[in-house]
């Protein structure tokens, strides 16, 4: 057996059908090498006890803990019998539970002094935290069979308790690992000889069996400082690798020119620019006058003033005699885009011939000719969505080939093979986390040479995940917002413990319309039919032993719009904006609203980001729990935008002590974005921080906390940086260059190419 090959050994010749199939359905892992990186989650030591009133509700944990009592009690006139045992540290109590026939072999060997290992689901009983039917081994009963073994496979002092679940404890885990703990051996080392000796790592194959089975805390800390340096270098290579091919790639240098576009926008703009939005634009252009393709992360703050900075960009494309396209996720957004760039320019259309907004009905509007004016550098703004009249489309598609277009805004569309560009100098991808990598290819690969590109993102990220999840990218930050903004009031409504609060909380949207403003209700759920159906074979197909059979569905727009305009609302004008509607509905919606003759739009997250509408001030969050910290931040971004204070209102019915009302005090505590973007990772770990985006980072990230080990990731990206351009193919580095290839398999590519 090879050195590689041993590592990719199927678990199921070394473990049975049986175990290897729980493992691959609940755990992810297949081969002897995931599951050598399935690293225990922590150790306990022998005759110390865990803190039993820490235990987080809701989650299948591992104790070691001391029998402190044991009772049977009968119910049922004497028919049914339940053993109750009380675990205790000292600090803590935690009961067990069990019924039925189930109670016979734990009342013989759950006796009081005995200390055991215990696996199961935290729940609470009349008020006290319990585990019902957990499993467990006895760690100090010599006499039992059972016991011996356990006290065998932990021979150690230290007990790695491993990530489980039901259907696999932690100690099984921990007697599978011993199975292909030889393996171990045979671990291929990414590091290069000089660097791992420069820094004094242990070796690999000695980091594995260490952290798998240590003797000393030692073992374990070192064990970890080495595996985390793996895991962070080895995707800092990788992000390396790819910013060294981008600069080798030509592109246009589209060098700012004077008394153009860009300066005639800015000498008629009604504000002053902020500190941070003149900072980004310097970097921007900087970038887009060299001869290598830009790639920027622009990530700013709710209302920190993006799409200006990204009009500004586009402008100076267009006065360097390109063309510059905007990438949306939605058909709203899109439309949005293209509304408020036409509106930047306020009056200026209407005496300045340098911008034209094409029609969106495709014909010619009266005084729509050359330019306005009469001038020869005049261009045009069009829109581009999969669901335009074939006249409108037709005529986009000439603006753009012809290069009378200077400016694109548009969907999916504009990734569409029949859609050319005369000459494409920048891309701009908003909310990029929406698209893959496929996507944003095909718009880039429009152009004659690589366009330059800048991709923008409303949702704040700590620097350690710029670094990892888009490692890729030179990153702008825009953490002012424009003078002028109004602050926003955020507070939870607790529906179920305080009815009267959300009653409240109708009042309030009421008395702002009386002033002459408008509110927004966000709801999870459309309601529809196609939804109801979709929901419906979903659950069917999915019942988990873990789901609550108690909780009911997600509040929806349809019926929170029709509950409103009969009761709480009645009188005002309620409309709904979802997903589902045809797009020519929902552009007429949002112009309505945006116009002031809506004076409530319900809608679903569709309204997350982009949607300017100053004079909004108010927003009632319904099952606010059911949204995440960074999505709450967005929504509530979409009030205050005006001169008027903002009021957001998060409605839940989680319990007062639940962590999903933990998450909405700390989202109605702090308008800070990236105070609660730590918060959100913190919560939700690496895994979810962009959703789909970093299935990679869930893949290759076991150890490596990005939150937590900065020094490591911006060491690792150092070392990675001078590796790669000394040797970009890795070619003196075989090893290094074979983890790679394990690391960027085809879901982890996209996960990369994301950023």
């Amino acid at each position: 057996m090879d050195r590689v090959s041993s590592f990719d050994e199927p678990l199921k010749k070394l473990l049975g059908g049986a175990t290897a199939k729980v493992m691959a359905e609940h755990l992810d892992l297949h081969t002897v090498g995931d599951l050598l990186h399935h690293y225990p989650r922590r150790y306990e030591e022998r005759g110390k006890l865990t803190a039993l009133a820490d235990l987080p509700m809701d989650e299948h944990v591992t104790v070691v803990a001391q029998v402190a009592d044991a009772r049977i009690l009968m119910f049922n006139n004497g028919r049914g019998k339940r053993l109750e045992v009380t675990l205790t540290d000292g600090s803590g109590r935690l009961q067990l539970v069990f019924f039925g026939h189930g109670v016979h072999k734990p009342h013989k060997e759950l006796l009081p002094g005995r200390q055991a290992m215990f696996a199961g689901k935290v729940s609470v009983f009349n008020r006290k935290m319990q585990l019902a039917h957990p499993t467990y081994q006895l760690l100090d009963a010599s006499d039992a069979d059972e016991a011996t073994e356990a006290v065998d496979a932990f021979a150690g002092r230290l007990l790695p308790i491993y990530p489980a679940c039901k259907q696999l404890d932690s100690w099984r885990i921990a007697k599978a690992v011993d199975a292909v703990l030889p393996s171990a051996r045979d671990a291929v080392d990414p590091l290069p000889a000089s660097l791992r000796e420069g820094r004094g790592f242990t070796p690999l194959p000695e980091a594995l069996l260490k952290v798998h089975r240590p003797q000393t805390k030692a073992d374990i800390e070192d064990a970890k400082a080495r595996l985390k340096w793996d895991e962070a270098f080895v995707l800092q290579v990788a992000l390396a690798r790819r910013r060294y091919a981008d600069t080798q790639l030509p592109a246009v240098a589209r060098r700012p020119v004077s008394d153009g576009l860009l300066d005639a926008f800015d000498a008629k703009l009604p504000f002053t620019l902020t500190e941070g939005q003149e900072k980004v634009s310097k970097e921007i252009f900087d970038d887009l006058a060299t001869e290598h393709p830009m790639h920027r992360l622009l990530q700013g703050e709710v209302g920190s003033g993006k799409t200006m900075v990204a009009l500004r960009a586009m402008l100076a494309v267009v006065d360097a005699g390109g063309q510059a396209a905007m990438l949306a996720p939605t058909e709203v957004l899109a439309q949005q885009h293209h509304r408020s760039i036409t509106e930047m320019m306020g009056e200026l259309a209407n005496n300045w011939g340098l911008w034209r907004e094409a029609p969106l009905d495709g014909g010619r509007r009266s005084g729509d000719g050359r330019a306005l004016g009469g001038s020869d550098r005049g261009t045009k703004v069009v829109l581009l969505t999969g669901s335009m009249g074939m006249a409108a489309r037709r005529q986009a598609l000439l603006d753009l080939v012809t290069g009378e277009a200077g400016i694109v805004i548009g969907t999916h569309a504009l990734i569409e093979d029949k859609v050319q560009f005369h000459d494409l100098g920048l891309v701009v991808v908003d909310e990029q986390h929406r698209f893959g990598v496929e996507q944003r290819d095909a718009l880039r690969s429009k152009g004659k040479q690589p366009p330059h590109l800048l991709v923008m993102t409303a949702t704040p990220i700590p620097r350690t995940v710029a670094m990892t999840v888009f490692g890729d990218l030179e990153t702008s930050v825009l953490d002012q917002l424009p003078a002028g903004r109004s602050p926003i009031a955020s507070h939870v409504v607790p529906a179920k413990d305080k009815p009267h609060f959300l009653a409240r909380a109708w009042e309030r949207v009421r008395e702002e319309v009386e002033n002459g403003h408008q509110a927004y209700v966000v709801c999870p759920r459309i309601g529809d039919d196609a939804e109801e159906a979709e929901g419906k074979k979903g659950r069917a197909k999915k019942k988990t032993a873990d789901e609550d059979p108690e909780k009911r569905p997600p509040l929806a727009v349809l019926e929170i719009a029709d509950e409103l305009r009969k009761g709480a609302l009645a009188g005002l004008s309620v409309e709904v904006l979802h997903g589902r509607m045809h797009p020519d509905e929902k552009d007429d919606v949002m112009r309505r609203f945006a116009a002031g003759d809506v004076d409530v739009l319900v809608a679903t997250t569709v309204i997350e980001v982009g949607v300017n509408v100053p004079n909004a001030t108010a927003m009632v969050i319904m099952d606010a729990d059911r949204f995440g910290v960074s999505q709450l931040h967005q929504l509530r971004g979409r009030v205050g935008r005006g001169s008027a204070p903002g009021l957001c209102l998060l409605v839940s019915e989680a319990h007062e002590a639940s962590p999903a009302r933990a998450r909405l005090s700390a989202v109605a505590a702090t308008l800070d974005g990236f105070e609660l973007s730590r918060i959100d990772l913190e919560q939700r770990r690496e895994g979810d921080v962009l959703g789909q985006a970093q299935s990679g980072v869930r893949s290759s990230l076991r150890m490596l906390t990005v939150i937590d080990d900065e020094e490591v990731i911006a060491a690792a990206r150092e070392e990675a940086v001078a590796i790669v351009a000394a040797d970009p193919e890795l070619e003196h580095l075989p090893e290094l260059r074979t983890v790679l290839a394990a690391l960027l398999d085809k879901e982890r590519e996209e996960y990369l190419d994301k950023g």
